[in-house]
């Protein structure tokens, strides 16, 4: 593999503050990050890239994502979903097991894997459920999923009901060291319901999706993780209580982690502006309260990492209004510049905190061997342009599903090169 040089790269340095390097990657590792172009690696052969004072950061981390594959290609493909990862910086990802057939078999784990290495693109981590076809009556066979590859377990697209079912999982994966990954949702408060509950939902004479049916789980299972031991993670958090309750766990020494999406920290119910489904996903936007509790859990680390929840859906399938579409939006192509518009480039956060809740924050959670932009790491790394602004115009998506909130939006940030393990696998000039 050829020696590449980055150069004028601005990179984010120990003390969270700008500095210009010049990065060399080899073998598809960071070989060094230098002050000095004499002090780089005198070799006629390297490519050279001159990032011309861009940011350099490691590639972003997704942990919780829907490729869709198998069985809703319509949707999204393992490759179409990755393509859509590294044009939004995305290096690595893991994908939930909610497809058809469920991610239940070693065969089925290894089919996405085996489709992620044709793919070539974003390092694919997949999860399996935790019971059989996510129906909640029987446990999988964890020690074969993980034999499989298999990084974690979860009935992600809904909760396990039944507490007993839920400390029995812990107590398995407690044992294999794996992780219990919750969506946490007690389906006895949410039949029919498709919004948050609230004046929307008034408004609309909608059924509405009440906060305490997520914080019922998430304390629930925050008992039953202090019971087992099991290092026990929350799903897309999106109210106050649940933010409160994994503070609290996590001052007495529960292990508990959780993550955040970024239409939950941007947008709240008083956004939605009409009937359009392209605002329906789950959790749904909860008020400008539980907004403010999850910016204010995610500054203070009780959440500790954002991810996209990429959702891709058929635009006849959102087509079919609030009440009938599928829950979810798509978010790899927009996650960061979102972010980076919304709550850096106006101030309120620092560029280092955003940077780290998407790279090594995700990565120490859940023991990755990247997120760091260091000597001897793998060359994951994404380059980003903070002051070209551009439109958000879902028919320029890498990804199947057009379903965003964000149509029109004008943001800040944009990803323009992508690297994994070493290799360009998408760039602004050159594509894919």
């Amino acid at each position: 593999m050829q020696m590449q040089v980055i150069k004028n790269a601005n990179v984010i340095n120990e003390q969270g503050q700008l500095e210009l390097k010049h990065i060399v990657i080899a073998g598809g590792l960071i070989e060094a990050v230098v002050s000095e172009l004499a002090d780089l690696p005198q070799d006629s052969r390297a490519q050279i890239i001159d990032a011309e004072g861009k940011l350099v950061t490691p590639g972003f981390i997704d942990m919780h994502v829907h490729l869709r594959e198998p069985g809703y290609e319509h949707k999204e493909t393992i490759e179409t979903g990755s393509r859509s990862a590294v044009k939004g910086g995305f290096t690595t990802i893991a994908c939930m097991p909610n497809t058809r057939p469920v991610t239940d078999t070693p065969e089925t784990v290894k089919l996405i894997l085996d489709k992620a290495r044709e793919a070539n693109l974003a390092k694919v981590l997949p999860y399996a459920a935790i019971t059989k076809n996510e129906l909640g009556r029987e446990l999988t066979d964890f020690e074969a999923l993980k034999e499989a590859g298999a990084i974690g377990f979860t009935d992600d697209g809904v909760g396990v009901q039944n507490a007993q079912m839920m400390k029995d999982a812990m107590r398995k994966a407690k044992v294999l060291g794996m992780p219990v990954i919750a969506h946490c949702e007690d389906d006895s408060l949410v039949k029919g319901a498709c919004v948050t509950e609230g004046k929307f939902a008034e408004r609309h004479g909608l059924k509405g999706i009440p906060n305490e049916s997520e914080a019922i789980h998430v304390g629930r299972d925050i008992l039953l993780t202090e019971a087992t031991g099991v290092h026990y993670h929350v799903c897309h958090v999106s109210t106050e209580q649940s933010v409160r309750l994994i503070r609290q766990a996590k001052a007495i020494g529960i292990s508990v982690t959780a993550e955040v999406c970024p239409h939950h920290l941007v947008l709240s119910d008083e956004d939605i502006p009409g009937l359009d489904a392209n605002w329906k996903m789950n959790p749904p936007l909860r008020s400008p309260r539980d907004v403010e509790a999850c910016i204010e859990g995610l500054l203070d680390g009780t959440l500790d990492m954002i991810v996209t929840d990429h959702a891709p859906h058929s635009a006849e399938e959102k087509a079919k209004g609030m009440e009938l579409a599928p829950f979810g939006i798509v978010g790899f192509e927009t996650a960061f510049p979102l972010l980076y518009t919304k709550f850096v480039a106006t101030g309120k956060w620092d560029l280092s905190l955003l940077v780290r809740r998407m790279t090594s924050d995700p990565a120490r959670v859940f023991g990755l061997d990247s997120g760091v932009l260091k000597a001897g790491a793998a060359a994951d790394l994404t380059m980003i342009d903070l002051n070209a602004e551009k439109e958000v115009n879902p028919d320029t998506f890498a990804t199947k599903g057009r379903n965003t909130p964000f149509t029109g939006w004008k943001l800040k940030g944009w990803p323009v090169m992508t690297w994994v393990d070493g290799e360009v696998k998408w760039s602004e000039q050159g594509g894919f």
